[in-house]
């Protein structure tokens, strides 16, 4: 199993390779690549780390070498947020990484499950898809958005709230990746909790704006990496699994779907040795999840439009 990651010198990319150096199955084999030149340095230093996952770094011209035969590539590359900028203000330059990133994958893995972390998503995804089917290897069913951090927000501050233990939620998330587009469907816990029109309001808005917290908390001095490097982790986790084999592997992320809301929608979906093997409908809503998605639509179908008009 080799799994490569894109963008591993930065924040997110340092913790998420160390975290996979800790926890890919034996025998692994973990590619960073970086335009850093410390890449290789990165590399060597986890290599001290006593697992079973070979580990190797590559920058500058050696893309290719760090990408063949991958059969997971996660990328992180890009800029992130600072202070006083949303999502769509990165927009320009990491749609420009991207696009040369996403080219490279399909000239040397095209075979290979893609996940984005690179924000912002809900337009990044889209691009990524155009330029795999210029090459002409796009497979919808094996390109994700990463949108993982959301379910562990929602968990967690659905946890703080009731006083019971995050692991014990899984909660999906719908939509997109960013602002009111993040759709946490609290109605769906299987905890017996009883939540307040309130309750629901408050908490819904605390996850669209967790991103915004933490950029602001560490004022200036970055965005969500730690939590987001977890997160890539965990997403990154379920697809060794299912392609390893094991069966009834469920994890939110933004994909291109059937359709019935956006061109690109993240939503629960089945993985398998070959990607996304079922797309699961999103029923049962509350009615404060109803009106939420109807409002998001408009903004969600602007940014995969942009994306799409951006990779023409």
């Amino acid at each position: 199993m080799k799994v490569t990651i894109l963008g591993a010198a930065g924040g997110i990319g340092q913790a998420l390779s160390l975290l996979l150096k800790t926890r890919l199955p034996k025998g692994s084999q973990l590619s960073l690549f970086d335009v850093s030149p410390i890449t290789p340095g990165i590399a060597v230093d986890l290599s001290h780390i006593p697992t079973a996952v070979e580990i190797t770094g590559f920058t500058e011209d050696n893309i290719a070498l760090a990408i063949k035969d991958a059969e997971i590539v996660l990328v992180s590359a890009g800029f992130a947020r600072k202070p006083g900028m949303d999502r769509s203000d990165l927009l320009h330059v990491n749609a420009g990484i991207i696009k040369n990133l996403i080219s490279q994958i399909a000239i040397n893995s095209s075979h290979a499950m893609i996940g984005i972390i690179t924000n912002p998503i809900n337009t990044i995804v889209p691009i990524a898809a155009q330029v795999l089917k210029k090459i002409g290897v796009y497979n919808r069913k094996k390109l994700f958005g990463i949108t993982t951090l959301d379910i562990i927000r929602t968990n967690t501050f659905l946890a703080s709230l009731t006083g019971q233990q995050p692991e014990s939620f899984n909660i999906p998330v719908i939509g997109g990746h960013s602002g009111s587009t993040i759709l946490p469907l609290l109605s769906q816990t299987e905890n017996n909790i009883q939540l307040t029109e309130k309750d629901i309001y408050n908490l819904t808005k605390c996850i669209q704006n967790a991103g915004t917290t933490v950029l602001e908390s560490k004022s200036g001095g970055g965005s969500a990496t730690l939590s987001m490097a977890y997160a890539a982790t965990s997403f990154c986790l379920s697809l060794v699994r299912a392609l390893k084999g094991e069966s009834n592997i469920i994890e939110c992320a933004y994909v291109e779907g059937p359709g019935e809301y956006a061109k690109f929608f993240s939503q629960p979906l089945v993985l398998g040795r070959h990607g996304i093997t079922k797309y699961c409908s999103v029923q049962n809503l509350s009615k404060f999840e109803k009106h939420a998605l109807i409002n998001m639509l408009d903004q969600l179908k602007h940014d995969i439009q942009l994306g799409e008009d951006l990779a023409r």
